[in-house]
């Protein structure tokens, strides 16, 4: 089975597909069938990953699968949540995820309260008209270390400290991440409702 995933995030795209290979999927990114960004006017993570799916499927005529993930700090009232991608550009960096690391470590000096979610919500839709999308939400709790640390991953991976591992995630082997981050656990739920509702 091809779905499109509704993303240009080579990250995001290497990452699930080693997640769903076990299902037999190919993922295709949008972007290489012609298809643009979708408009995230929602202030939810599954909101914008839902308006994602439904874009892609309607504009390529395959099952999709969207990916919306984010940072939420618990000192910011969990943001920045939804608006994750472009955090750098409210302080006056360009969009990017070197900037976006920049600002936050920036933002956080002198924060006695560190902790964070990094949250997954994938959504995968049969048709753009699809009543019963499938919905997974991953989530992991660490804290904003004082430095950048590792360089495997992506996005924040560098500054998400998991207790649990003493480590972030950006040291963490990507096999281990994988199996234990926010997109992980997302990507473990949808495999049990793709097998359970697509096959």
């Amino acid at each position: 089975m091809k779905i499109v995933l509704a993303s240009n995030n080579r990250g995001k795209l290497a990452e699930l597909q080693a997640m769903l290979a076990s299902l037999g999927v190919e993922l295709v990114r949008q972007a290489d069938l012609g298809v643009g960004e979708a408009e995230e006017p929602h202030r939810t993570f599954v909101e914008n990953a839902l308006a994602k799916a439904r874009f892609a499927s309607q504009h390529t005529g395959l099952p999709a699968l969207a990916d919306d993930a984010g940072l939420c700090v618990d000192a910011f009232g969990g943001l920045p949540g939804v608006d994750t991608a472009y955090y750098a550009t409210q302080f006056g960096y360009e969009k990017g995820d070197d900037n976006n690391v920049r600002a936050l470590l920036e933002q956080m000096q002198g924060q006695a309260n560190r902790r964070a979610a990094m949250v997954s919500t994938l959504v995968a839709v049969r048709s753009p008209q699809d009543p019963e999308p499938l919905i997974a939400v991953g989530r992991v709790v660490g804290e904003i270390a004082p430095e950048r640390r590792g360089s495997h991953g992506f996005g924040f991976d560098p500054v998400m400290f998991i207790p649990e591992f003493g480590q972030t995630f950006a040291e963490l082997p990507p096999e281990v991440k994988n199996a234990h981050s926010h997109r992980g656990r997302a990507a473990q739920q949808m495999l049990a409702l793709m097998r359970e509702r697509w096959l």
